[in-house]
C-alpha cells in the first residue's frame, strides 16, 4: 500500500512509561495546593461508613439497598462525573441536586493530591480501578493501548502517561474531532486503528476515550476494541440529557421502596421548539432550556424574562427536541413548580457582601470493588447572585461552566472561577462533610441509572436496540448521526 508523505497527515504519537510530569497535567494553582482536611477525610471514607452515616441522617433509606448500590460494578459507565447544585427551599431544607451526568468528566487537573508522594493522583486511581478492570480477562483484538480525545489535552495526556506506567507499555495518543476530514483514527471491522507518523495504521486493543463532542458520529456502538467509556453511555444519558431524565425516573421508580431518589430539577422532556414558550410560561416565565446533546455549558439557556426567551427562539438549532427544566435562582426569582421553589445556597458572602452561584463536580469510577470518589472541585458564576434579576444577564449569574468556545472552534478555560478543594477555597463553598457524602451518593445513583439504561439498549445478542432508542428519543437529526 502506498502512503502520502507523513507530514501530509495528522498522526498519533506515543507516550512512554515514566513520562508523567505533574506540571503538564495539573493547573499551576493545584501543584502547590494542600487538600482541605475535611475533603481528605471524606476521600478516605470507605463505602460502608458512608452508607451508615447517610442512613443515620435519612432513616427512610434502606441500608442494605444503599450498600448494594455503592458496591455495584457498572457494566458500561465505569467513569463518570456529576454536576450538582447546593440548593434550599422556602423552608430552609437543603439538598444536592443533580444538574447533569458526564461520561467524559474533567476534574483531575483541578484536584489537590490526596497523598503528596502519589503525584499521579486520580489519574492513576482511575486507571487502576476502572480501566484495568475493563480489560482484565477480556478477549481483545491484537494491538496496543490508546487515549483518544477532542478537548482537554491536559487530562488526556495525563491519562495516557498514567496508563503507560500502570500497564508498563507505550500508549498511543490521538486527537479526533467530529469535523476532521482526515482524522488519525478510524474503525475497521470494529477495531480502532490509529495512524502513526509513517502513515501506517496501528490496531488498538483498548482505548480510553475523551471524545466529548457528538461522539456517536464517529465512535461506533459495536466495537471489538474495548473503549472506556463506550459510546452507548453517551446516548443513554452521559451526553444526552433527554434520555438521562428518563433513566433517572426509571431508577427512582425501581428504588422507591428503598427511599432512594435522584434529586433533579422539575424536567419536561421531548419538547419541540414551538412548544418551548408554553412550558416556560407554565413555570412562571422562568426556566432553563437545554439542547439535550450539548455539553461544556453549550446549548444551555437560562430564561428569566421575555427578552431572553425571544433571543432563544431566534436562534437556529441543529436538533429538533429540547428539555425544559425549572430554574433554580434567587429567592426573589426562581421557577414555580408543584413541589415549590428551589434557590441557590451559593458561596459564603465575600468582603463586598456578594455571594455567587457555585456548582460541585464529583467524579467517580466503578470497578470490581464498587464505586470510589476520584476528584471533587467547584466552579462559581461570573457575576454575584442578585435579588434584581435584571442586574445582569441570568447566565452570568447562574452559569458556572468554565469552558469557553472560541470563535475558531477551539476551547479555553476561565480558571479564575475555579474553586479548589484546598485550604483556601473550600471554606468559601459553605458545604460540610454530610453535603459531600450526599453529593457522592447522588453521583453514584445517577451513574448507575445511566449504566442501567445503557444495558437496556442492547439485546441479548449484544446488538443495539435502535427501535427502543427511537421510542426514548425520537429526534431525526440525532438518529441520522448515530454510527452503528
Amino acid at each position: 500500500m502506498s502512503h502520502d508523505t507523513p507530514c501530509d497527515h495528522r498522526s498519533a504519537s506515543l507516550v512512554q512509561p515514566g513520562t508523567f510530569e505533574p506540571e503538564r497535567h495539573f493547573y499551576p494553582r493545584v501543584l502547590n495546593a494542600q487538600i482541605h482536611p475535611l475533603v481528605r477525610y471524606f476521600m478516605s471514607l470507605d463505602n460502608a461508613r458512608i452508607a451508615r452515616r447517610y442512613c443515620h441522617l435519612n432513616p427512610s433509606v434502606d441500608h442494605a439497598a444503599l450498600t448494594a448500590l455503592l458496591a455495584e460494578q457498572p457494566k458500561h459507565l465505569l467513569w463518570a462525573g456529576c454536576d450538582l447544585m447546593h440548593v434550599t427551599d422556602t423552608r430552609g431544607q437543603r439538598q444536592m441536586v443533580v444538574i447533569e451526568t458526564n461520561s467524559c468528566p474533567s476534574g483531575q487537573k483541578s484536584m489537590p493530591l490526596f497523598e503528596e508522594l502519589q503525584e499521579q493522583g486520580g489519574y492513576r486511581a482511575m486507571v487502576q480501578r476502572a480501566f484495568a478492570g475493563l480489560i482484565a480477562g477480556r478477549r481483545l483484538p491484537t494491538g496496543g493501548l490508546a487515549v483518544i480525545y477532542d478537548k482537554n489535552p491536559m487530562e488526556a495526556t495525563g491519562y495516557a502517561a498514567a496508563l503507560a506506567d500502570e500497564l508498563g507499555e507505550e500508549v498511543w495518543l490521538a486527537e479526533w474531532h467530529h469535523d476532521d476530514t482526515d482524522p488519525p483514527c478510524r474503525f475497521v471491522e470494529g477495531v480502532l486503528e490509529l495512524r502513526d507518523a509513517a502513515g501506517e495504521w496501528r490496531p488498538i486493543r483498548a482505548a480510553l476515550r475523551y471524545v466529548t463532542q457528538r461522539p456517536w458520529t464517529r465512535l461506533p456502538l459495536h466495537t471489538k476494541t474495548a473503549v472506556l467509556n463506550p459510546t452507548v453511555v453517551c446516548l443513554a444519558g452521559g451526553r444526552n440529557k433527554m434520555v438521562a431524565a428518563k433513566a433517572y425516573e426509571a431508577f427512582d421508580l425501581a428504588h422507591e421502596g428503598a427511599g432512594l431518589t435522584i434529586n433533579t430539577p422539575h424536567t419536561i422532556r421531548d419538547v419541540g421548539r414551538a412548544e418551548v414558550p408554553f412550558w416556560v410560561q407554565s413555570l412562571g416565565g422562568r426556566a432553563v432550556v437545554k439542547v439535550p446533546y450539548s455539553n461544556a455549558g453549550q446549548g444551555v439557556y437560562t430564561i428569566t424574562n421575555r427578552a431572553e426567551l425571544d433571543a432563544f427562539m431566534a436562534l437556529e438549532q441543529h436538533y429538533d427536541q429540547f428539555i425544559v427544566q425549572s430554574l433554580i435562582g434567587h429567592p426573589a426569582w426562581s421557577s414555580k413548580t408543584r413541589k415549590g421553589r428551589l434557590f441557590h445556597v451559593g458561596t459564603m458572602p465575600d468582603k463586598k457582601d456578594n455571594l455567587f452561584v457555585a456548582d460541585l463536580r464529583v467524579m467517580v469510577c466503578g470497578g470490581p470493588a464498587g464505586f470510589h470518589p476520584l476528584a471533587v472541585y467547584a466552579r462559581r458564576a461570573r457575576r454575584p447572585l442578585s435579588a434584581d434579576a435584571a442586574s445582569a444577564t441570568s447566565w452570568d449569574m447562574l452559569g458556572t461552566n468554565l469552558s469557553v468556545k472560541r470563535p475558531d472552534g477551539t476551547w479555553d478555560t476561565e480558571t479564575n472561577r475555579l474553586l479548589l478543594m484546598d485550604r483556601k477555597d473550600f471554606n468559601r463553598l459553605g458545604v460540610g462533610l454530610d453535603d459531600l457524602i450526599e453529593a457522592y451518593i447522588q453521583t453514584v445513583m445517577s451513574t448507575l441509572a445511566i449504566d442501567r439504561m445503557a444495558r437496556q439498549l442492547y439485546n441479548s445478542k449484544g446488538r443495539f436496540r435502535m427501535r427502543l432508542f427511537r421510542s426514548l428519543n425520537d429526534d431525526a437529526a440525532l438518529l441520522d448521526e448515530i454510527c452503528l
